[in-house]
């Protein structure tokens, strides 16, 4: 089987992925900003993260 891995994005593919990145940046300031809280994924784990975060037992993690 020949396949080739392309490691980097066309140039359509790369203007989806900015706009993806810009618009969850601006999402995760705004919750920033109203002190809401957020969920990420961080070391194949969720992270939540915020002043309002629901406390997760530690065994839950």
């Amino acid at each position: 089987m020949n396949a080739k891995r392309i490691t980097t994005p066309s140039p359509e593919g790369q203007k989806q992925l900015d706009a993806l990145r810009k618009s969850v940046a601006n999402v995760l300031e705004k919750k920033r900003r109203l002190g809401q809280y957020a969920v990420t994924w961080e070391n194949g784990k969720p992270m939540v993260r915020g002043e309002d975060a629901p406390v997760v037992p530690a065994r839950a993690r």
